[in-house]
């Protein structure tokens, strides 16, 4: 769990092209926003 105002910690996701994309890789580069939809892709 992170407090609200805390950084992230460092994650790795594959991009719609495959490739890897590190949360460390965009800090202090480009502005990072994390979205979560718990049950987004459920039938509930």
């Amino acid at each position: 769990m992170v407090d609200v105002g805390q950084p992230a910690p460092d994650f790795t996701l594959k991009a719609h092209d495959g490739s890897e994309v590190s949360l460390s890789g965009l800090r202090g580069d480009k502005a990072v926003i994390l979205s979560v939809y718990p049950a987004a892709f459920t039938g509930g």
